[in-house]
């Protein structure tokens, strides 16, 4: 287990908390065996926190043609985009367990177009990438490529949902130096 610091800014105490997110926090340890450093480096400004997870679980844990795991390998794909260690290795433990697969979240992460994943998540992962990375440039030709594989406008809205929020995260995760908890590295191989 690690020492080192997991923020660059302040950490505030859990029992120093609004109780909405003290008891949003407990429960996520509670579920998970540990606090995810994201809930403590973020809850140092509550109603951005309120604001951000919700988002969050707008995007990531509602039904849609979209598996969670499809939605957990845009966050990685990206993120590595982005150089987001947090997001890459926090979300890759994610996907490895909603997936079932050991593998994949390394995959996805070093090269996705190598990846064990089918065309139509590869297209996918195309399409968010390049909203991650030059969404000046998405065009009309981009989302109707994706309709013909069977992705609805809302699944085009969430893949670019998705991609733009990691975005804005990735950014907080680099710039506060947020460290993936040494827990994250073991979820899901076994």
């Amino acid at each position: 287990m690690s020492n080192s610091p997991i923020s660059r800014f302040p950490v505030p105490e859990i029992a120093d908390l609004p109780e909405d997110i003290r008891t949003r926090i407990l429960a996520v340890q509670e579920k998970s065996g540990f606090v995810p450093n994201v809930f403590l480096v973020l809850a140092r400004r509550p109603d951005e926190f309120r604001a951000f997870f919700a988002y969050h679980d707008a995007l990531m844990d509602k039904p849609g043609n979209l598996t969670k795991a499809e939605r957990e390998m845009i966050v990685v794909a990206t993120s590595n985009a982005n150089q987001c260690q947090y997001c890459v290795v926090a979300h890759g433990a994610i996907l490895r367990i909603r997936a079932k697969n050991p593998l994949i979240a390394d995959q996805v992460a070093i090269n996705y177009r190598k990846a064990d994943i089918t065309p139509r998540q590869k297209a996918m992962l195309d399409f968010a990438m390049k909203v991650a990375l030059e969404a000046h440039s998405v065009g009309d030709a981009d989302i109707a490529a994706l309709g013909t594989l069977g992705f609805s406008e809302d699944d085009v809205w969430d893949i670019t949902a998705i991609a733009a929020f990691f975005a804005m995260s990735n950014r907080l995760a680099n710039v506060t130096s947020m460290r993936p908890n040494d827990e994250f590295y073991s979820l899901g191989r076994g």
